[in-house]
């Protein structure tokens, strides 16, 4: 069945069976690679984009319940050279070490702070349940207080 989606910005139709997640049809569809597959149950988060401004894990997300939606991904944060803030504040402080869940958690900070500009740490610990397997914790609350005064 064809299926409209709206990700980042642009409209694509495709013809796809509506139960695919919508992680598959970014990666493989779609050519948008920097969301990555983690664990595949909606654990990990390494697969968080934004639908309709909310994080949301994509490996279970079939595709017929996004269309119509608004799908946000890592590639549309940066701006030619300019980076969104997050991701500079990612590097200033250094966050990751292996980088695999990078893309996902930058995506769930985002999305927090767009709802909350200036989160306390409790805050960041209840909106920001992706793992990271290196365990930057610390880092990356920095990150997200520092992206939220910038």
């Amino acid at each position: 069945m064809a299926y409209t989606l709206k990700v980042n910005g642009d409209t694509k139709t495709l013809n796809i069976e509506g139960d695919t997640p919508l992680l598959w049809v970014l990666r493989d569809h779609l050519g948008l690679t920097g969301t990555k597959f983690g664990c595949g149950v909606a654990s990990c988060g390494a697969c968080t984009v934004q639908v309709d401004g909310v994080a949301m894990r994509s490996c279970v997300l079939p595709v017929e319940a996004v269309t119509g939606a608004e799908i946000r991904t890592i590639e549309d944060l940066a701006h030619g050279e300019i980076l969104h803030k997050v991701q500079q504040a990612w590097i200033d402080n250094q966050v990751p070490q292996c980088g695999y869940c990078q893309s996902g958690m930058i995506m769930a900070a985002v999305a927090l702070l767009e709802e909350n500009p200036q989160p306390t740490d409790e805050d960041i610990d209840g909106a920001i349940t992706n793992i990271c397997r290196c365990g930057t914790y610390q880092r990356i609350r920095k990150a997200i207080h520092q992206a939220a005064k910038a």
